[in-house]
């Protein structure tokens, strides 16, 4: 059984990002703050459609639609952005992951088109007193997701070009668009965190920039495809 698609109306969102495993208190914590939508992360492990679907059931129970859905383990993934040897396999996985959310009925996921993880080199204040990440790039040592490392000076043991980077998310883009069409699914796609020309020897050319977002958009060239408006990366 799958469920109808939620219509994405146009305009800000009251959201909170939660675990896709809340507790009552969680729940009773975002309504009281009158959050109306919730926005989920998960990973391989738990991305099947009767997952996703028991998801959206026990928030819409609590009052809270499920925006959009998270996975970590096809999002930001070195394999897809420099044509490692599992990427095939991980478009695939992508693309399954769009379906299992169509089907759900969640209309919203993300992808990153980063080589080599989130990179940050401490703490520090913001100008009205709250801890923030910062990035230094004379600093920078190591990069980070979903459980891995990537080091200085080269992440993956070689210089890539920017060509290879755009060939591969050509090679990407192309086949996904059609599935997340047919799923009525949107993909947001986030910057490069942080959107600086490179590090540790992968160029982050495409979404570290304006000019390279509109390129890709154009590649794209599809109503599902939109950018995510991560307002950190791109304040910076």
């Amino acid at each position: 059984m799958s469920h109808p698609l939620d219509k994405i109306e146009p305009g800000i969102k009251v959201t909170a990002q939660m675990s896709p495993e809340p507790s009552e208190q969680d729940l009773e914590f975002v309504r009281a703050l009158g959050v109306t939508h919730a926005v989920l992360w998960t990973d391989a492990t738990k991305s099947s459609y009767e997952y996703y679907a028991s998801r959206r059931e026990l928030f819409e129970k609590a009052g809270i639609s499920v925006y959009g859905f998270g996975n970590s383990s096809v999002h930001n993934v070195d394999a897809i952005t420099l044509n490692l040897p599992e990427r095939d396999a991980k478009v695939e996985e992508y693309k399954e992951h769009i379906r299992n959310l169509g089907k759900a009925g969640i209309p919203y996921t993300t992808y990153a088109h980063m080589g080599n993880g989130i990179w940050s080199t401490g703490r520090e204040k913001t100008p009205r007193g709250a801890m923030g990440r910062a990035f230094d790039l004379s600093k920078a040592e190591v990069g980070h997701w979903h459980g891995r490392e990537f080091r200085m000076p080269l992440s993956h043991d070689r210089v890539f070009s920017e060509e290879e980077i755009w060939e591969n998310f050509a090679h990407f883009i192309k086949q996904v668009v059609p599935v997340a069409e047919e799923a009525g699914v949107m993909i947001g796609i986030h910057p490069d965190d942080p959107p600086v020309p490179e590090l540790a020897g992968v160029p982050r050319c495409i979404f570290g920039n304006f000019e390279g977002y509109r390129q890709a958009m154009e590649m794209a060239d599809s109503p599902n495809v939109g950018l995510c408006l991560c307002v950190g990366c791109w304040l910076e």
